[in-house]
């Protein structure tokens, strides 16, 4: 018997009995679509999130601090990843308090962060930079972080998306940013409705020299800042003002945005101004005693002193040779490279479950293609009879039920695969619909690759191939004699 003659004999047994095997089609098709649902669904979790996480610059970043800091106060806390303490653990072996070949602790000032920005294989360093500004809006009165933002970053992270406007035009520009968070604070009603709008910053300042101290006059207020009224003016100390900013908001990001882990602590985080002019306002800021007595310690300016530095590295690859040569410079640096492997580790394991429980529709569907095989047996009992007395033999009566359960399968993964494609995106359009109305950013939650369908399509064919295999030995194990005298 030849290949066109087993096909051509498959698909005659499948047109005559049409119901039956539209009923066995839908079932696998169904069981398909269960497990494309259950594994698009991690696969488009794992695609977000991976995604995000990358798109963020977290991998390519390096967190650089005083070395004293980190192995004084931070090492062993709680901002530890997998094996790479902040002091400089690292899983390789070093402990938490060890470094490369260890230079003296040095202070992490502008001179530091142009080496860092230096060194091979770095694209950009920055420091981070948060100053306490007091936020006024119409009747809106509130205390907020302002975060320093790089040029830099102007496609990274959450800025690759606005949620409305547009990024900082250059790094001295006047205006700001805000978080969706901090513009639902502002106005709740319709926080995008703030871009274009002035808010009022303001803060206390150091400008100049008392009257009284014998020193020279008041310096010339920075462009943009008006001293809005004299706080104090001790004797000998610098004149206390209370300056204020006139401030644009041109644009809103999703989510609350940093320079670096530990930025826009606590409430009131969510605005952000560029770096430059951060600087400039954290130089004569006043926010305590210490930061006035600091001011007033010498003649000259105070130089600016960091907390921490963010470094981006030109390659994530390099991100950990990176990190070793700024240890060897008496920094402490560490790095979230590990995190991003054990969160894949993650949603593999949740791939599985998520495949097993879509595979039950599936097992259960093949049981309606073994009785649809059996059935078939049973009906064609005294025509297997008739084939094998003209000829045919075992393995011929075995691949034309094998084919026969081939094209079920074949049939049944493809309008499977397309039935969870069909789903899946309702589920989408259901879900960003939501997502937008709540302020969000629309997400493919379900995401079905080209290895999926490939998958899928292999998978049915195989399981329905394996569901047919008894029906078809049992046919051609029957006796001539015995099908020919079957009524």
């Amino acid at each position: 018997m030849t290949v066109n003659d087993t096909v051509h004999l498959a698909l005659r047994n499948l047109r005559q009995a049409k119901l039956r095997t539209a009923l066995t089609i839908l079932g696998v098709s169904i069981g398909i679509a269960s497990l494309c649902g259950m594994v698009s669904l991690g696969v488009g979790l794992q695609d977000q999130l991976t995604g995000q996480f990358l798109q963020s610059g977290v991998f390519d970043a390096i967190t650089v601090t005083p070395a004293a800091d980190l192995r004084g106060v931070m090492a062993g806390g709680p901002f530890v990843a997998r094996g790479r303490g902040l002091a400089g653990g690292d899983g390789r072996g070093r402990g938490a308090d060890s470094r490369p070949p260890a230079a003296p602790a040095r202070d992490l000032n502008d001179a530091a962060v142009d080496e860092l920005r230096a060194l091979s294989g770095v694209r950009d360093a920055y420091p981070t930079v948060n100053v306490p500004v007091q936020v006024t809006y119409g009747n809106f009165s509130e205390s907020f972080t302002a975060n320093g933002v790089p040029m830099s970053v102007r496609d990274e992270g959450a800025f690759r998306t606005m949620t409305a406007g547009a990024f900082f035009a250059h790094d001295t520009d006047s205006a700001c940013l805000l978080s969706l968070a901090a513009a639902k604070r502002i106005n709740e009603q319709d926080p995008k409705a703030l871009v274009g709008k002035e808010l009022t910053l303001s803060y206390a300042s150091s400008r100049g020299t008392a009257p009284d101290s014998g020193g020279a006059p008041a310096s010339a207020a920075s462009p943009g800042l008006a001293p809005e009224a004299v706080g104090a003016a001790l004797p000998g100390l610098m004149q206390i003002q209370r300056v204020s900013i006139t401030c644009p908001v041109v644009g809103i990001v999703e989510r609350e945005v940093g320079t670096g882990p530990f930025a826009g602590r606590g409430g009131g985080a969510g605005l952000m101004i560029p770096l430059t002019r951060a600087k400039a306002i954290e130089r004569e800021n006043v926010t305590s005693v210490q930061a006035l007595l600091r001011q007033t310690s010498g003649t000259s300016p105070r130089p600016a002193s960091y907390q921490m530095v963010t470094v981006k590295v030109a390659e994530a690859k390099a991100t950990l040779e990176v990190e070793d040569k700024i240890k060897t410079m008496g920094f402490s640096a560490f790095s979230l490279t590990d995190a991003l492997e054990g969160a894949k580790r993650v949603f593999i394991i949740l791939d599985i479950v998520l495949s097993l429980i879509g595979s039950i529709a599936l097992a259960v569907s093949s049981l309606g293609i073994v009785n649809t095989m059996v059935m078939s047996i049973l009906e064609r009992t005294k025509e297997i009879g008739i084939m094998k007395a003209i000829g045919a033999s075992d393995g011929d009566i075995r691949r034309i039920f094998l084919v026969e359960a081939s094209v079920i399968g074949w049939i049944g993964g493809i309008a499977g695969v397309a039935l969870g494609w069909l789903v899946g995106r309702a589920i989408n359009i259901g879900a960003n619909i939501y997502i937008e109305s709540q302020g969000g950013t629309a997400a493919t939650l379900f995401l079905l690759p080209w290895w999926l369908v490939a998958g899928a399509l292999g998978f049915s064919i195989l399981v329905s191939v394996v569901a047919g295999s008894y029906p078809a030995n049992r046919a051609a194990r029957l006796e001539p004699m015995h099908a020919l005298r079957h009524e």
